[in-house]
């Protein structure tokens, strides 16, 4: 890492990240992914929330602690003994086949989805590669090089603030039209696949209207 940059912003690697995760790399000229940490459970690495007709959804990518409790991040593998993806998939397009952009987005997205990724943490990148192509963000993501566990430099650290389990970092997200608003409250912070399938080439103008994270 580099301690004397201030256009670099680290954080976890993350599935379908919320649209807060996106609002950083959007923000930010770098991302640093960690994959050195012990691997925590129920964290966006590998779920996302979708927004269907019952309301928010959480989809859950099955993986494998080749190493137990001790498995890095990096070292996670994906579990593809009840192909989760047909059925993950299948949600999506249930959520979304109605969305002003799905026609746009989906075979792309689907290609990626489907591409049989061996570690976890090469599906995330490659995923959200493409998220930031289809919305225009321009940042560099790289990956850790080693473990700190409190980082001395002037990197802001979101490896666990961006958690389902917390609060989030952005002081609030300003209502768009999601693809059931006709009959369920919105639901803010949702997947980016909900920002992309909904407000398509706009999704950026939503990022870059969001408040700065709290101090």
């Amino acid at each position: 890492m580099n301690p004397l940059s201030t256009h670099t912003i680290l954080l976890p690697t993350a599935f379908f990240g919320p649209v807060e995760y996106f609002y950083y790399l959007n923000k930010f000229d770098k991302a640093i992914i960690e994959q050195h940490e012990t691997w925590p459970k129920q964290t966006y690495r590998n779920r996302t929330t979708i927004v269907s007709d019952k309301g928010p959804v959480s989809l859950t990518v099955p993986v494998t602690r080749v190493n137990g409790n001790h498995t890095k991040t990096r070292d996670i593998e994906i579990s593809y003994r009840e192909k989760w993806h047909i059925k993950l998939w299948r949600s999506i397009e249930t959520a979304y086949h109605n969305s002003p952009y799905f026609l746009y987005y989906s075979d792309e997205i689907k290609e990626v989805l489907f591409s049989q990724h061996k570690n976890l943490i090469k599906l995330n990148n490659e995923l959200t590669r493409l998220m930031c192509e289809l919305m225009d963000i321009k940042v560099t993501i790289e990956h850790s090089t080693h473990f700190e566990k409190v980082v001395e430099t002037n990197i802001p650290d979101l490896r666990y603030q961006i958690s389902p389990k917390h609060p989030s970092t952005l002081a609030q997200f300003p209502e768009y039209i999601q693809v059931f608003s006709d009959k369920l409250p919105f639901v803010p912070n949702a997947s980016i696949l909900d920002l992309l399938f909904c407000l398509g080439p706009e999704s950026k103008d939503y990022l870059n209207n969001l408040t700065k994270y709290k101090k």
